[in-house]
């Protein structure tokens, strides 16, 4: 009975860790940048954009181009957090053998 108890407060453990890095990851910022830094994007851990910054330069250029410079600043930010994510919660997870693709947490 002692272990099934230990096994528990372990996994107690684990989410109020899981829950502090969830909370933490939500409030950093990462920025993405696209075109040689014409555009940034800052992005907080929720994926909510928090700012986006285009280069006077810019408003010279067609609009598709300046669509296709926001849409891979806006990727490189979301690509940014999610190896954000990975690296926080993949020491937590070191010792699990999680299916390739599963999401943590869930």
């Amino acid at each position: 009975m002692t272990d099934f108890n230990e096994l528990m407060k372990q996994a107690r453990q684990m989410q109020e860790q899981m829950q502090k890095a969830q909370k933490d990851l939500a409030e950093q910022i990462v920025e993405g940048e696209s075109g040689a830094g014409l555009v940034r994007i800052s992005m907080n851990g929720r994926h909510d954009v928090t700012r986006v910054n285009l280069d006077p330069v810019l408003l010279e250029e067609d609009k598709e181009v300046v669509e296709d410079l926001i849409a891979a600043a806006f990727n490189d930010a979301a690509r940014k957090l999610e190896d954000k994510n990975k690296e926080a919660f993949g020491a937590m997870t070191g010792g699990f053998n999680l299916p390739e693709g599963f999401k943590f947490p869930f």
